[in-house]
């Protein structure tokens, strides 16, 4: 049976972060802070120090190799939200272990050796990626044997490491937020945008499949919640409500930075055989950089990916904080197009 609701973790306590200077590392410590909770917040490097300090993050000096640091700076730590991760779809295998997979497991075992109750793990919809559409799924459905890429399949051994080591004592919960974005995004949106600025996108399939999406704001608000109310051993979805349709919001997604997404459609098909030509020929000839277009990209975001968060409203008491035409709102007075 999974732990009850981890109630014990209150305002004032510790909580440790790490991928505290990422997109959504920053606004996890600016949300755990204004809840009232101290945030400590692992720094791989000066900058980053910097960055989760002016924030108002305490920095732990050091990395996920690093067992040493991790233990001292989670000492009397209450919560761990482990964020970090190797984010991008390509790379070598070696890198993904090491950073994602490894990881996990070191800030894991440096948790458990601190005396730290409770481990909230930022996963993604991505560990169901197999090629195929996602529709409708929930907690319930199966890791795939296969996954499609090196990031979700790294991340779902890491997730099945979070959800292994729930014990009494020690309740490890896992959020999956699907498509983040908002203010401060340095990851999805900056792409789309030199994408369609060069001239370089079409809507592979038209583009008028479904998706579900995540404001960055509620990814935080649903990981504070999954913090103080989840159950050991479980998985949440989080989103901002009823799907979209994905060319309709990526399209005012990318108005907002005063860029206009184009009508260039593509049958899907195009897309498959690009991806794995593409990644191919990297493969081939040790090509630097990321291709154009991988398979990840196209399952995650020419087909329908659409999940439910029925179960985080039913167990966490989660809503939206912030609804997709606020957040859109928000980007356009940080870009200054409104």
């Amino acid at each position: 049976m999974p732990d009850a609701p981890n109630n014990r973790i209150a305002p004032g306590s510790i909580v440790f972060l790490t991928g505290g200077s990422g997109f959504l590392g920053r606004q996890l410590i600016r949300d755990l802070t204004a809840a009232g909770f101290r945030v400590r917040a692992l720094a791989r490097s000066g900058k980053s120090a910097e960055t989760v300090r002016a924030l108002g993050a305490e920095a732990v000096a050091g990395d996920l190799a690093d067992a040493g640091a991790l233990q001292q700076g989670m000492a009397g730590c209450a919560a761990v939200i482990h964020a970090a991760a190797k984010v991008e779809q390509w790379g070598r295998w070696e890198d993904f272990l090491r950073d994602t997979v490894t990881g996990t497991e070191n800030v894991l075992a440096a948790a458990r050796a601190a005396g730290v109750g409770c481990f909230v793990h930022i996963g993604t919809e991505a560990v169901l990626a197999d090629g195929h559409a996602i529709v409708d799924a929930d907690e319930t459905r199966p890791l795939p044997p296969h996954p499609n890429g090196l990031y979700p399949r790294s991340k779902g051994m890491a997730e099945q490491r979070v959800l292994a080591a729930n014990a009494p004592g020690f309740a490890t919960i896992v959020v999956r937020p699907r498509f983040i974005w908002g203010e401060g995004d340095t990851t999805v949106l900056p792409k789309f945008v030199q994408a369609m600025r060069a001239g370089a996108w079409a809507w592979f399939g038209g583009g008028r499949h479904r998706t579900s999406t995540c404001h960055v704001r509620n990814v935080c608000h649903g990981t504070l919640l999954a913090m103080q109310r989840g159950r050991g051993g479980e998985v949440y979805f989080l989103t901002d409500g009823e799907p979209v349709i994905c060319r309709d919001f990526i399209s005012r997604l990318v108005q907002t930075q005063g860029v206009e997404a184009g009508r260039r459609s593509l049958p899907l098909w195009v897309a498959d055989a690009t991806a794995a030509a593409s990644e191919a020929a990297w493969r081939l000839f040790g090509l630097k950089g990321e291709p154009p277009l991988t398979r990840t990209a196209v399952n995650l975001m020419f087909r329908e990916v659409t999940v439910s968060d029925r179960k985080a409203r039913e167990e966490l008491g989660y809503r939206p904080v912030v609804s997709i035409e606020e957040g859109l709102e928000g980007l356009q007075r940080a870009a200054g197009t409104k």
